[in-house]
């Protein structure tokens, strides 16, 4: 199952995704917002007349209350970085306000001299998350996947020894395009990121340090996961600079391409 988060006629709605003649196409609107632990696919929709997702003005799949994400859990990332291989999860936040989505721009603040793409896949939580069991099957807790683009101000990561506000800036969290519940991270997923077309990472869920496992149980025996909450994965080797002018685009199989363009920020 896929599904989308878009705008129609001024207001915002989920909508499901069906393959129609080789098109993606929403084909039905969900009539409550998915804020229950009940599917997507389970939840009251009317049908709409077909609308192609290529054509649709889609927005953030997601509205989390909060962004869990994971430094250096790939490994040659950690050694590009001249980090060590870290021994648990090591866990940072981002907040909801930095999400936007598709098509929205990147705003590179001017208290930072390079900002960075991280291709990462994100999970989105379905079901309320607390001290998850080791008998229990961590996949009932997943409502599906998505691209993030984990932007950061490199620079000033350095400079504060802390990720706060590298990774907190506003636009610096990319979602979208489409949620799909049909990956599967264990036995592989292609992540992607290219910047004015030029492949700059590639990499691999087969190559997690933490697989989704670990990583969702170590997190819920911190904090409770909603509905709705975001999981960033990690990002493979190769992150790099952005400019204004440039177009960054974070594709993922089974899921499509998250397209953004940055700017600078002239807000003073």
């Amino acid at each position: 199952m896929k599904y989308c988060r878009f705008e129609l006629n001024n207001e915002h709605h989920y909508g499901l995704i069906e393959s129609l003649g080789g098109r993606e196409t929403i084909t039905r609107l969900v009539l409550v917002a998915p804020g229950s632990e009940a599917p997507m696919d389970e939840l009251p929709t009317r049908k709409i007349e077909h609308l192609a997702v290529a054509e649709a003005k889609l927005l953030a799949p997601t509205l989390p209350s909060k962004i869990v994400c994971l430094g250096r859990n790939y490994l040659a990332h950690a050694r590009e970085m001249g980090s060590e291989v870290p021994a648990s999860p090591l866990l940072f936040l981002k907040p909801p306000s930095a999400v936007i989505g598709p098509g929205k721009p990147i705003r590179r603040p001017r208290d930072s001299e390079r900002v960075d793409h991280e291709a990462e896949l994100a999970v989105i939580i379905g079901k309320r998350c607390h001290h998850v069991r080791e008998d229990e099957e961590v996949k009932e807790y997943v409502r599906g996947y998505t691209c993030l683009n984990d932007v950061t101000a490199r620079d000033l990561q350095a400079k504060d020894g802390q990720w706060t506000r590298a990774k907190g800036f506003d636009t610096f969290c990319p979602l979208g395009p489409v949620v799909n519940d049909e990956l599967d991270p264990w036995t592989g997923v292609e992540v992607e990121c290219r910047v004015n077309g030029e492949v700059r990472q590639h990499g691999n869920t087969r190559d997690f340090i933490f697989s989704l496992d670990v990583v969702l149980r170590y997190v819920s025996r911190i904090m409770t996961l909603y509905p709705g909450d975001v999981i960033a994965t990690g990002t493979p080797d190769g992150v790099g600079a952005l400019s204004a002018g440039d177009v960054v685009e974070v594709s993922i199989g089974g899921i499509g391409t998250l397209s953004n363009p940055v700017t600078d920020d002239n807000v003073a």
